[in-house]
């Protein structure tokens, strides 16, 4: 794909995903915050298919993917990005992160929506929508992003809906509460990594010859990124 089209493409997909967060979020409003008839169709098949192993394997994502699990996550990550000389991945990364949380966390205390009744993990009331859903594919789909490898995809998406799984299976969120969280993780993945690719051509259409190395899609320091991932 072209790097015009790749990035009017991302951004596409971040309105397209803002949009329907917005429309789920109305949706969830004037139902006065109560489950849906969706919700409680899937909350009931979580509980008839709970099992001592499935808590277990279910609190390997929730555990990683929580506040602690995905600060070292992310630290790691970026590390990697700059002892790889590509900077620039690693403030994309590092602000997808930041973004992500710093919308989700406080957006979900003012909600207030209350989680289910018999949660097996937290039972603060901030379960729209799920912050563990959001930051996990929000991480998933920039790294897709930045290294551009088929089965970097593959493995996020297989990562993103077992965190969906996880949550709704350990009864702590409701599953509109997931796909919410799932939707703000794609469009602030997409807004930050869109911003910051505009940023990088700004940078090196004023100074080409200095441009940093990194992945990218146009200009010297772009083509060079492509070709790490060649």
């Amino acid at each position: 794909m072209e790097p015009d089209a790749r990035r009017v493409t991302v951004l596409l997909v971040g309105v397209a995903a803002t949009v329907a967060f917005v429309l789920l979020r109305l949706v969830v409003a004037f139902g006065g915050h109560k489950p849906l008839p969706i919700d409680v169709w899937w909350h009931d098949l979580m509980v008839a298919t709970l099992t001592d192993t499935g808590v277990v394997i279910a609190w390997i994502p929730a555990i990683v993917g929580g506040t602690i699990g995905m600060v070292v996550v992310g630290i790691v990550l970026v590390a990697v990005f700059a002892l790889l000389r590509r900077f620039w991945d690693a403030v994309t990364l590092a602000a997808v992160i930041v973004v992500v949380v710093a919308i989700g966390a406080p957006m979900a205390a003012v909600i207030a929506r209350v989680r289910p009744a018999d949660s097996l993990a937290e039972s603060v009331a901030t379960s729209f929508p799920s912050g563990h859903t959001a930051v996990a594919t929000a991480l998933a789909m920039t790294l897709g992003l930045l290294l551009r490898r088929w089965y970097v995809w593959a493995l996020g998406a297989v990562w993103v809906v077992g965190m969906m799984w996880s949550r709704t299976y350990l009864h702590a969120h409701w599953l509109s509460d997931v796909i919410a969280g799932m939707l703000e993780g794609i469009a602030v993945a997409a807004f930050v990594w869109f911003a910051i690719e505009a940023l990088r051509d700004r940078r090196a259409a004023r100074s080409p010859a200095a441009a940093p190395v990194g992945s990218g899609s146009d200009g010297p320091a772009h083509e060079q990124g492509d070709t790490l991932r060649q």
